[in-house]
């Protein structure tokens, strides 16, 4: 029988760190001795309708808890979405709305069970307004659990403060809330990005709180996006979704920075190709491993030859006119967009958007996409009708 150290180190591997060092081998092997399976929580926040591959790193790592014989606890926040996770932000996230929470809400189990295995005696889907929906008595006993002071050491929280950039009081709660999520379901383990890990151990301090043993703590490092440079977000445009098309996921992870390849390739398990293979036909067989994983092989091929055809085979012109694009409200008008771009009037650029008609590194816009993030559009080929061509750049 394979040891809890063994079992251990397979489930660090591609981890970022474990702490407390050594707790996730304690709880293997008391699980182990007592005939009981762990309880290995992650968290989703609802906050917009798609996975995607950022997401996938921890799923598929719940993935290897339950290949060991472990319970996976899926917790849909669909009550933190409402505080909304102010991890990494500068500034206070916008809400949102109720019905936009239950939407996002109910596409996250069929998404992620395309990676976790939903057999019931190793899968638990919850959603925190379960719990969270509590009398004011027990919020309060919750809010005794932790210090203003404690709250001020996140980094993030930090900076806001000595900025001058207000906190509100919702964003104070979200860790406690998260905290007590571990707390309702007894969670043995939580995962999460490495941008998690105050969330997380304060999850260790609010369990001690209630009289609960305190999870062991696994964080996975963060996949950058489409850009190689910043964490893969829908706000930041630089995702690819788990349920976008095979063109559109073959062709945004061909703009992924050739430095950025290593760390796509470590974090989404995938193989890397032999030493000596150039940076472009690693690029394709990372994007076709990536279509393969979500629509088989025969996808994943096809994919590759519309990608060959239109940007390898001169379908594309090989010297593209740069066009320079700005957003600064945040989005970006397509109609008035290609019209600046092509020459055309803004009506004939709806009219091709509404048609289809309008390709993004060879993937078509979904026809009621009028206004898009920027970053979906920065050092993209855009194209209209069969010919013209343009790369799009944004303006710093």
């Amino acid at each position: 029988m394979e040891s809890a150290a063994s079992k251990s180190a397979q489930l660090n591997r591609n981890g970022a760190e474990e702490l407390p060092a050594g707790s996730l081998e304690e709880k293997l092997a008391l699980a182990e001795k007592e005939g009981r399976q762990l309880r290995v929580k992650l968290g989703l926040d609802p906050t917009a309708p798609d996975i995607h591959l950022g997401h996938t790193v921890v799923l598929t790592k719940l993935r290897e808890f339950q290949d060991l014989g472990h319970r996976v606890v899926l917790i849909v926040g669909d009550y933190t979405a409402r505080v909304g996770d102010p991890s990494g932000r500068s500034e206070t996230r916008p809400v949102l709305s109720d019905e936009e929470i239950i939407a996002n809400a109910n596409s996250y189990e069929a998404q992620a069970g395309q990676i976790l295995d939903r057999d019931p005696d190793r899968y638990e889907l919850r959603f925190n307004s379960e719990w969270l929906e509590m009398p004011t008595a027990e919020l309060l006993a919750l809010l005794r659990t932790t210090t203003v002071a404690q709250l001020l050491e996140r980094e993030d929280f930090a900076n806001r403060y000595k900025g001058g950039t207000p906190i509100s009081l919702l964003e104070l709660l979200y860790p406690l809330m998260q905290g007590y999520d571990s707390v309702a379901i007894q969670a043995d383990v939580e995962i999460g990005g490495t941008d998690q890990t105050f969330n997380i151990l304060l999850g260790r301090d609010i369990q001690r709180h209630y009289g609960l043993p305190e999870q062991a703590v696994l964080t996975m490092p963060i996949l950058t996006g489409i850009d190689g440079v910043e964490k893969m977000s829908k706000t930041k445009g630089n995702e690819i979704a788990i349920e976008a098309s095979a063109d559109e996921m073959f062709g945004r992870t061909m703009r992924l920075p050739d430095e950025a390849m290593e760390n796509w390739f470590a974090l989404l398990a995938i193989p890397a190709p032999a030493d000596g293979i150039g940076p472009r036909d690693a690029k394709v067989a990372l994007a076709k491993a990536i279509v393969e994983r979500f629509h088989g092989s025969g996808a994943a091929d096809a994919a590759e030859a519309q990608f060959v055809s239109q940007f390898v085979d001169h379908e594309t012109p090989e010297q593209l006119e740069s066009f320079a694009f700005s957003a600064p409200d945040g989005a970006v008008h397509l109609p008035a967009a290609l019209a600046d771009a092509f020459g055309i009037s803004r009506s004939e650029a709806r009219r091709l958007v509404e048609q289809g008609g309008v390709k993004v590194d060879g993937a078509v816009l979904d026809a009621k996409q009028l206004d898009v993030d920027p970053g979906l559009l920065s050092d993209a080929v855009v194209q209209i009708g069969r010919r013209r061509f343009k790369r799009f750049e944004l303006e710093p």
